[in-house]
């Protein structure tokens, strides 16, 4: 998840998406032309930091579709479609997967019942090592579902906090990500003590996020490369801590696209390739 992003599949918003931001727990009603702009600057920074960028529209209606991280999981066998655990999301693994194969990109393997998994949950910490969360998206049937679908890996799960119930996303990359081999960015708070343990033992350094910058997404940070971050404006702190540990931290708006929604750069992007 620190490599050099080579390729990224994003979904655009799309008019008939912001009718729908009640039913999906959106903060408030998207702005479409302003979200479109937003989202096309943001996909300008993706491909200027060197990616290709596959643009889809797929599950029209759904304002969450254009959080293409969570409804699939890519391996070096291809992709594996999840099962997400919020209802009205059901539809976007294989929506998604006519998207994927038709870039080229293989379905692996499928997450069935009674497993649900968001990709939110799920950390690649290196090649061979996936974090998982489990919470109100993803449950612990989830644990077998991904040691099926990705052989050889070690899963290793840990529980989310409560936080503030099963009506607002707590994802297990709502605290940490990855910004190379050897960093992570993590709101330390909530994170649970056995991966704390993990990182140290892995030798991998912590950029703390500070409380005030956790509730604006400060840990949501897409890493570009080892070192290359693209983060959310205005968590200021965040990004000079970042830059301290020698990140070099690009920025975007997404008032329309990441705070109304509750979906940070990560979020926002399927990466396909990395190199």
């Amino acid at each position: 998840m620190w490599g050099d992003l080579r390729r990224v599949l994003v979904r655009r918003p799309l008019p008939e998406d912001a009718a729908a931001w009640e039913a999906y727990g959106w903060r408030a009603a998207p702005d479409v032309a302003a979200a479109q702009a937003e989202h096309e600057a943001f996909c300008a920074l993706l491909e200027d930091a060197g990616a290709e960028v596959v643009v889809s529209e797929h599950d029209r209606g759904n304002p969450d579709a254009i959080y293409t991280y969570d409804p699939t999981l890519v391996g070096p066998d291809g992709a594996v479609l999840l099962r997400p655990g919020k209802e009205g999301r059901r539809r976007e693994p294989e929506a998604t997967a006519v998207m994927l194969e038709g870039a080229g990109v293989p379905i692996a393997a499928r997450v069935e019942r009674p497993a649900t998994v968001e990709g939110g949950d799920t950390v690649w910490l290196d090649e061979q090592t996936l974090l998982v969360g489990i919470g109100y998206r993803t449950n612990p049937e989830a644990i077998d579902a991904l040691t099926g679908a990705f052989p050889g890996v070690e899963v290793i799960a840990f529980d989310l906090p409560h936080w503030n119930g099963a009506s607002e996303v707590m994802h297990l990359m709502s605290f940490i990500s990855p910004l190379d081999r050897d960093l992570a960015l993590v709101y330390t708070r909530i994170a649970p003590t056995r991966l704390m343990w993990l990182l140290a033992e892995r030798g991998i350094a912590v950029v703390e996020v500070p409380d005030g910058e956790f509730e604006t997404q400060g840990t949501n940070v897409l890493a570009l490369g080892p070192r290359r971050a693209l983060a959310l404006e205005g968590n200021d702190e965040t990004r000079r801590r970042m830059e301290r540990a020698g990140v070099d931290v690009a920025t975007y708006r997404g008032d329309e696209i990441s705070r109304k929604g509750d979906g940070g750069p990560t979020c926002l992007t399927r990466p396909l390739l990395r190199g």
